[in-house]
């Protein structure tokens, strides 16, 4: 039956896996948070002293920053100059919360220094949100309409995108946990003993992003495999 593989067959493995990869990576992340989120940083600053001291040590004054609703929601906002942290960050003086509130900081810094791949990833997100509202239906419509290739093709071209955004995500989480780690390092906020600690959360935040540009890239090659094997 035309269209079949699209609502199952064997490739929906692939789905599965994806899905499997981002649930793990969701409770690893939460689960580390927490344990992390135990310890007390010596000095007994928050996650939002860290962040104005980072900030402010880095020449950004002008950054403000937030408290936000829910947990892990932390966020940088380039367009309004934002630093938004979590309750789950803001006001708690843990060494899990402060790495999480330095983890922005270095967004900030990437974008007061014209980070690269922070630049291509703003300049795609138009794009990007329309290929991740339309790509599906138009998929859907093509079947409907008896397996249009145009329709479908540009639906598969249009979730291609969500697959590049999620790929130049990556290196720009890496890069501002690695600013992270390397100002947490200096020892202005955290003694050498607290360091490893906050490693530990980062990089069980950076698997989350890992997680989903696997599950997405699984389900694009799932569209492929079911739709470029199709023959009139």
């Amino acid at each position: 039956m035309y269209g079949y593989g699209f609502f199952g067959g064997p490739t929906i493995i692939l789905v599965l896996i994806g899905m499997a990869l981002s649930m793990w990576a969701s409770w690893y992340v939460n689960h580390t948070f927490s344990r992390y989120n135990q310890y007390n940083s010596h000095r007994g600053i928050t996650g939002a002293d860290a962040a104005r001291y980072i900030l402010d040590k880095a020449g950004l004054q002008n950054i403000v920053i937030k408290q936000i609703s829910g947990k892990l929601t932390d966020n940088y906002n380039p367009g309004d100059k934002t630093l938004n942290l979590s309750e789950s960050t803001y006001g708690v003086a843990s060494v899990a919360a402060i790495g999480v509130a330095a983890h922005e900081c270095g967004h900030a810094i990437q974008d007061q220094k014209n980070y690269f791949p922070m630049r291509i990833r703003s300049a795609i997100v138009p794009a990007v949100n329309l290929g991740s509202s339309a790509s599906m239906p138009l998929i859907l419509l093509g079947i409907i309409l008896g397996m249009n290739k145009t329709l479908i093709m540009i639906g598969i071209w249009m979730f291609a995108l969500v697959v590049l955004f999620q790929v130049v995500t990556l290196p720009v989480e890496f890069n501002a946990s690695r600013r992270a780690v390397s100002i947490l390092a200096s020892g202005d906020l955290l003694d050498a003993d607290e360091v490893p600690m906050v490693k530990h959360v980062l990089v069980s935040a950076a698997l989350t992003y890992v997680a989903a540009a696997l599950s997405t890239a699984l389900q694009l090659l799932r569209l492929i495999l079911i739709f470029g094997n199709n023959r009139d």
